[in-house]
């Protein structure tokens, strides 16, 4: 399926040639009947001699609505320039093939109209003129077809002339981002709003939930249309009729964009490659502001020429343009440039970063950054978004316009690193950026076991708020270091891998007296208060297993708390329910330690209490 977008001045025979190409009348509205003029957008389709399906957009010719013209034109597959053989190239000829040049229409055809109205000589002189108006354009080689509409002459030559240009190029691929500028907006009785556009990226199928870009409005496929035939799944490169559930016709306008959820972040600031064109009436001075017109959008552009004060015509530049009305941009998207007032086009660009940040004006590495987006490799391209971005996982990373062998081939060459190996949905870092993570981390664990020798690691929050990563980065970010040996994680402390708390010097000595005064003190051992101890240095002897604690005053020799956990448990199933005074005799100790002892067991699931009694678990 291929899209052709008809082009030329007013009154040249566009709207009579797609009707007899099509046999459908593309001019829908009853004031375009009235003035036998074209005012706004109209759709016909048609089978080419190969069986290729063609759908076809007819724009106006007339001045006034060359802004209808540019909402329709974006995202066709070819060109079909009209031009009267009566009357040969006039001023909209001129900017719809200008908007045809900056817009990048890869291929089209000329279609000389009217050939009833003129003699042989007079046809090749305007022959002539054609040739020299395409020369330098993107349809230079385009073939140039005579014909009448109201005789029927020429008409299958046109159409096998189609069929060969289109035969040239390939069919629009369905692996990018699916995108449908939204062209039209209207209500079908029974079946609710409906949008028409032209589908771009991917593909989109019945009930596939969308979002409306860039007010972020959340609808449903109900219906899909193309060419009179209801469809499950459409693919890209045709004009398509949506119909949307939960969305009223005034939720919505032209300009607008459906995409999948998240695929998108519609931008007000994106860098670009921007062109003046060689007949355009004046310097575009830095900080003028334009008409911008993308996909079927339109708003105003403020640009910032990065590498100069002026542009003039016939030159390029680089630019960031900051855009009143937010814009749902990829990099690749070309847009035109139109001055207000007189209303003319006088450039375009293309679309390098559609999130850029801020840059300084007239220095190297902006300039530098630009040239990497523009003429980098695919490889290049994807390491400059995923710096831009941050980590981020393969799929998004991807919808930035990336190839799968180019990713490949990053992460095969270590350029870009998986969080966690082997993992297929986990983050990707640059380099540099895994690079920088592993520094700060080993900086800062480093840091923190000089500042607590005693402790077994930093607690995972605390690590996770000084690296500000999100819950979803901080997670794969300590997986992937303990998977290559950098970090030891044990679910709620971090520690560098070889690191262990150690009792030595002063320390190990203070450690020595506090293991022999709680293991002298059998059942009744000396408190917290009574040991005068470091808490610091009894929570590690905890966490190394060389005391039991059982609360912030009872503290056990390992050996005698298991002989005491051993003796309640036997006593229980020999007698029955154990009470605090039946475990104090036990142990000949005080109530003190029998109920820390019990309550402590009741923690640790070895006992339950039932009023004043424990039995089993």
């Amino acid at each position: 399926m291929f899209v052709v977008g008809t082009a030329g001045h007013v009154d040249h025979g566009k709207s009579t040639l797609v009707k007899s190409l099509t046999g459908i009348d593309p001019d829908r509205l009853q004031e375009e009947k009235l003035r036998e003029m074209t005012i706004d957008l109209g759709f016909a389709w048609l089978a080419l001699p190969s069986g290729r399906e063609v759908s076809i957009v007819d724009v106006p010719g007339h001045e006034r609505f060359i802004k209808n013209m540019l909402a329709g034109v974006g995202g066709i597959d070819a060109a079909l320039l009209v031009v009267a053989a009566d009357e040969g190239v006039m001023p909209q000829t001129s900017e719809h093939l200008a908007i045809l040049d900056l817009l990048g229409v890869p291929r089209g055809v000329v279609a000389l109209t009217k050939l009833d109205l003129v003699d042989p000589d007079w046809l090749e002189l305007v022959r002539e003129e054609v040739s020299e108006a395409l020369r330098g354009t993107v349809l230079e080689r385009a073939p140039v077809v005579a014909l009448s509409a109201r005789t029927g002459e020429g008409l299958d030559a046109l159409l096998s002339a189609l069929d060969d240009v289109l035969a040239e190029g390939e069919a629009p691929s369905a692996s990018g981002t699916p995108r449908l500028p939204i062209d039209r907006v209207f209500t079908v009785q029974g079946f609710g709003t409906v949008v028409t556009g032209t589908l771009t990226g991917g593909p989109v199928s019945l009930g596939q939930e969308l979002v409306v870009l860039p007010t972020g409005a959340r609808t449903r496929v109900r219906g899909l249309q193309t060419h009179g035939r209801r469809l499950e799944r459409a693919d890209p490169g045709r004009r398509l009729a949506v119909n949307l559930a939960g969305l009223a016709v005034e939720d919505l306008r032209r300009g607008f964009v459906l995409a999948p959820p998240g695929a998108i972040q519609p931008t007000r600031r994106f860098d670009a490659r921007i062109r003046l064109l060689a007949d355009a009436p004046q310097p575009l001075q830095q900080g003028r502001r334009l008409d911008l017109f993308s996909g079927a959008e339109e708003t105003v552009a403020t640009m910032s020429l990065l590498d100069r004060d002026a542009l003039r015509p016939g030159e390029s530049c680089y630019a960031q343009l900051r855009v009143r009305e937010p814009l749902a941009l990829l990099r690749g998207d070309r847009f035109i440039l139109r001055q207000p007032s007189p209303s003319l086009t006088v450039g375009g660009g293309v679309v390098l970063d559609p999130h850029p940040k801020r840059h300084r004006r007239k220095v190297a590495a902006t300039t530098a950054l630009m040239e990497t987006l523009e003429r980098g490799t695919p490889e290049d391209l994807l390491l400059s978004e995923l710096a831009r971005i941050g980590p981020t996982d393969r799929s998004r990373l991807l919808r930035s316009g990336g190839s799968e062998p180019a990713l490949d081939s990053l992460i095969g060459s270590g350029r870009v690193v998986p969080a966690v190996p082997g993992q297929p949905h986990t983050l990707l870092f640059t380099d540099a950026q895994w690079r920088d993570l592993v520094q700060r981390v080993r900086g800062m664990l480093s840091s923190y076991h000089s500042a607590h020798p005693l402790r077994p690691g930093m607690p995972r929050e605390e690590l996770k708020s000084r690296l500000r990563l999100d819950a979803r980065a901080f997670a794969q970010a300590v997986e992937g270091l303990a998977a290559r040996g950098e970090v030891a994680d044990d679910g709620t402390r971090v520690r560098l891998a070889g690191f262990e708390v150690r009792f030595e010097g002063r320390t190990g000595e203070e450690a020595r007296r506090v293991l022999d005064a709680v293991r002298a003190g059998g059942y009744s051992p000396p408190g917290a208060q009574e040991l005068r101890a470091d808490p610091e240095l009894l929570a590690a002897l905890v966490e190394t297993g060389r005391l039991v604690r059982l609360n912030d005053s009872v503290y056990y020799d390992p050996e005698v708390y298991e002989r005491m956990v051993a003796s309640i448990v036997q006593a229980i199933r020999e007698s029955g329910p154990i009470t605090v005074a039946r475990t104090r005799d036990l142990f000949n100790t005080s109530r003190k330690y029998a109920l820390a002892l019990l309550e402590h067991l009741d923690s640790v699931h070895v006992t339950s209490r039932r009023g004043d009694e424990r039995v089993l678990r």
